[in-house]
């Protein structure tokens, strides 16, 4: 199982707008073979740590293998996200992990 951890800045104010390609863009990816998880998240009310604030969207993700992610990143849909949202992201720091 390969997990990873998409940690995206938008430029200020602009995160609504990713949020909003994100969600169109989930049927797709939940549909491509290996998909187990994909879930955009945003810092919760909870005060109990330091958050990554009103600009940050973390997309959480499972994938059977690391062939199904390769053809993830790959596809069509991914790529027309990609251009949909390239003005509104500051920066990314995508992190791959996988069981032990």
């Amino acid at each position: 199982m390969i997990h990873v951890i998409a940690i995206i800045k938008a430029k200020p104010g602009k995160r609504d707008e990713i949020i909003a390609q994100v969600q169109e863009n989930i049927p797709r990816v939940i549909a491509e073979e290996g998909c187990v998880e994909y879930r955009p998240v945003i810092d919760s009310s909870l005060e109990v740590a330091t958050g990554f604030g009103p600009d940050t969207l973390v997309i959480v993700e499972k994938w059977r293998d690391d062939l199904c992610l390769k053809k993830h990143a790959a596809a069509p849909h991914m790529k027309s996200y990609a251009e949909k949202v390239k003005d509104y992201i500051l920066e990314r720091d995508i992190r791959l992990l996988k069981d032990i």
